[in-house]
């Protein structure tokens, strides 16, 4: 039976109905209640890759999505992302792909999303068959923009990044690689972890 909860919408006085998965994990900003059964890495000390709630709606535009006013049902399913720098990991933060008003209340929400530091992508989607790329979540989280020649900062391009996935390395552009049902996706910089995750173990229920 799918549970639903809510997140007030300040603007419409509408709400953004979060759907089954939701029951498994918290809404924006709320901790989760029960973790994840693969042990979460230890997190990146490395503030810039926290997420920045504001100008939310113009980074899911710009992932060529949709802001919605509640998941999409059409066609729901979950994957996982672990990022690594040099080694270390980088925690793949809550509320990627919602927008945020002034007051940094929800007000919106795209078919590919985070609600926790998880690492678990979610994507609910309206229209069912569509494709969504690790590149349109990294646009999402306002990371590996190129805007900073650094190599391997979380503004870098994605020149040197590796991309497995379930354990095998892919070629060509890492934001080309589509997220798919239960796949263990690892974005990686410089000395990868040893062994490189090739699986996660989702909650029961995902």
């Amino acid at each position: 039976m799918k549970k639903h909860l809510t997140l007030a919408l300040s603007l419409a006085g509408m709400a953004l109905s979060l759907s089954a998965c939701a029951a498994a994990t918290p809404p924006p900003g709320a901790s989760a209640t029960e973790a994840p059964a693969t042990p979460a890495p230890t997190v990146s000390a490395t503030t810039g890759w926290k997420l920045n709630p504001q100008r939310g709606a113009e980074r899911i535009k710009a992932a060529g999505l949709e802001v919605l006013n509640t998941e999409g049902a059409a066609e729901h399913f979950h994957a996982h992302l672990d990022v690594f720098v040099d080694g270390k990991a980088v925690a793949v933060p809550a509320d990627i792909g919602f927008s945020f008003d002034a007051d940094n209340k929800p007000d919106g929400i795209s078919a590919l999303h985070t609600h926790d530091e998880s690492g678990i992508v979610h994507i609910e989607a309206p229209v069912a068959g569509d494709n969504y790329t690790l590149g349109q979540l990294l646009t999402e989280w306002g990371v590996l923009d190129g805007t900073d020649k650094t190599p391997g900062s979380e503004h870098s391009g994605t020149d040197g990044w590796t991309v497995t996935v379930n354990g095998k390395k892919q070629a060509g552009r890492i934001n080309d690689v589509v997220l798919k049902a239960h796949n263990e996706v690892v974005l990686s910089y410089g000395t990868s972890p040893a062994p490189v995750p090739s699986t996660f173990q989702f909650p029961e229920g995902l």
